[in-house]
């Protein structure tokens, strides 16, 4: 049994928040191969978020809350997972726009098959996704300019929807900067580049009208962080000790 910890980065999520903890706690209990805690990390938030993270801590013994005071969510998964001491580290958008069958898979990958990341995907076959015709377009040309830039093999670096082993979490942050939307895209950049296993896991996704991602501004963000690390030098996997 691995003991797994789920983030749910938030800013503002108030009136959401509670529905969508009480449907993965409902989820997670139909799968007791592993020890499931849920950590909800408000980020900075101004609204009544956090005192309802809080609350829901108090309610349920496998949810607990965390507070940064600075708006992040790159940042909110940073601190989580390096406070983490679970197996295996994961996270989701609070909107659960992924859907939650592709959970366990992205977990077995990890603590069962030998792999260092399971990421969710909505571009490889036997994926689902219903979204506007913008967002699609430019999910898939900032995918295609990923694999243009960088070589790289997995196909969706943006899904909400990502585990890792502990190790890799604790090898990989130190060596990222982004503190917002990018640091999904540089996890992957420097692990498929520094010798990490990732597993890709079709997933079902339905777009949240009331999503946060302002697309402009993130689409921005994620180029000069395309151009940050096309310009450095990406480190290696630190060799195992024998």
């Amino acid at each position: 049994m691995a003991s797994v910890d789920i983030v749910i980065p938030v800013y503002n999520e108030e009136h959401v928040l509670a529905q969508s903890v009480e449907t993965l706690r409902e989820f997670l209990a139909q799968h007791p191969e592993h020890a499931w805690r849920i950590v909800v990390a408000d980020n900075a938030s101004t609204d009544g978020t956090l005192r309802l993270a809080e609350k829901l801590s108090d309610q349920y013994a496998e949810v607990s809350c965390l507070h940064l005071p600075q708006k992040g969510r790159g940042r909110a998964l940073r601190t989580a997972w390096l406070a983490s001491d679970a197996d295996i580290v994961s996270f989701m958008d609070v909107d659960l726009s992924t859907g939650l069958s592709a959970l366990p898979p992205m977990v077995t990958a990890i603590a069962d098959e030998g792999y260092d990341i399971a990421i969710g995907t909505r571009l490889a076959k036997g994926s689902e996704t219903t979204r506007s015709f913008r967002r699609e377009f430019v999910s898939r040309v900032y995918n295609l300019l990923i694999k243009a830039m960088f070589f790289t093999r997995f196909s969706d670096a943006q899904c909400g929807f990502k585990a890792l082993s502990r190790e890799a979490a604790h090898e990989l942050l130190p060596h990222t900067k982004n503190e917002q939307w990018f640091l999904d895209t540089e996890i992957l950049i420097i692990a498929e580049k520094g010798g990490y296993r990732i597993k890709e896991v079709p997933v079902r996704w339905l777009e949240d009208p009331d999503s946060r991602v302002r697309v402009a501004s993130t689409a921005w963000e994620d180029i000069r962080g395309l151009l940050r690390l096309r310009f450095s030098r990406l480190p290696r996997r630190p060799a195992k000790r024998v």
